[in-house]
């Protein structure tokens, strides 16, 4: 499906970064309570929620195109797919109705599909009917790199690894945390401002979350 993409998928990527260093803050205070939820709070239940929020707020990245190319099918729900690596290659399970769901309740459903990726128990509904994709090679390393569009969604959203690094704020440099984003779109559906677009919303979202509640 992936070699399809990148043959017949016109592929744009946008790279930005979001400050997350307000975000890493509140994940810590709540470890505790996570803890005591029974599940492991990292960075991409955050990334989904922010995520679904702006499938709603930008509709044009919540659709697929048709195999014809010549419509689009506007999705009316928010299935976001994740990619985990396994011994077995790359698999995508799908996280349905992101929008209705809590950070436990998307952090519990993570580790539960990331188990069941590694032990290859995965349903194939487990697998279909994603809107959009996040792509996490934050746990590896790296800066940046360009995702593949997973057919027939139009867009995927790559996260590289964190990193502390002086930013001048208040006439001063101060550390903070920089995520690097990478995304990347059909430019047959989406165009350049609606890309770097949602790059610039999705960084201020992660910046400070109280813009979800906007």
């Amino acid at each position: 499906n992936l070699h399809r993409s990148w043959l017949n998928v016109p592929h744009v990527t946008q790279f930005d970064l979001a400050d997350i260093s307000a975000l890493e803050a509140f994940r810590k205070e709540q470890k505790a309570a996570a803890e005591k939820a029974g599940v492991k709070l990292t960075v991409l239940p955050f990334l989904l929620k922010a995520c679904a929020h702006l499938l709603r707020e930008q509709p044009h990245f919540n659709v697929s195109l048709a195999a014809s190319g010549k419509q689009l099918i506007q999705k009316k729900y928010v299935h976001i797919g994740v990619a985990v690596d396994t011994e077995n290659g790359l698999v995508v399970p799908v996280i349905r109705n992101v929008d209705q769901k809590g950070l436990w309740d998307l952090a519990a459903e993570l580790a539960e599909m990331s188990a069941r990726a590694r032990e290859r128990k995965l349903r194939p509904q487990d697998l279909s009917g994603a809107c959009f994709t996040i792509s996490s090679l934050g746990g590896l390393g790296g800066s940046s790199f360009t995702p593949i569009v997973n057919l027939p969604e139009v867009a995927i959203l790559g996260v590289s690894r964190s990193r502390v690094k002086p930013v001048y704020l208040d006439e001063k440099f101060e550390p903070r945390l920089i995520l690097p984003l990478s995304l990347s779109y059909d430019h047959r559906v989406i165009d350049g401002a609606e890309g770097v677009r949602f790059t610039t919303k999705l960084g201020r979202l992660l910046s400070d979350l109280r813009n979800l509640l906007l």
